[in-house]
């Protein structure tokens, strides 16, 4: 990996980076190929995403996290307005698939990035 502290400056933050998708070395917005799959390369500079291990951390971490939200607020809509079943079915799941996707594109873009910017790797020791 190249030295990502001068590959970073002008850059957007970990955040917005996260939340946009962007290159970590150039900040187009190429990071992702699909809804929550990486692109092999930056398009615009050519970094080889594959090189990172972000794993499935964030994907278990993030269903716990969007199952109790989730869980909470359907419990509260049940005790205040008492729908049918029905109602909650069609509510419920499709906020449930869209938050656990959406917040899981944004935690493997943060990792990465943030992988990327402390020049992290498996099995490195630190200098």
């Amino acid at each position: 990996m190249t030295d990502p502290q001068s590959d970073s400056k002008g850059q957007p933050g970990l955040v917005p980076a996260a939340l946009f998708g962007c290159c970590p070395r150039c900040g187009a917005r190429t990071l992702f190929d699909g809804v929550a799959k990486f692109a092999p390369k930056c398009r615009a500079c050519g970094l080889d995403f594959t090189q990172f291990n972000v794993g499935d951390g964030p994907a278990a971490f993030l269903t716990l996290i969007v199952g109790a939200l989730v869980t909470i607020a359907a419990l509260t809509v049940e005790l205040k307005f008492s729908p049918p079943f029905w109602v909650h079915i069609v509510l419920w799941v499709p906020i449930t698939a869209a938050a656990v996707i959406g917040s899981l594109r944004v935690a493997k873009a943060a990792l990465l990035i943030a992988e990327y910017r402390r020049n992290a790797g498996e099995g490195q020791e630190k200098k």
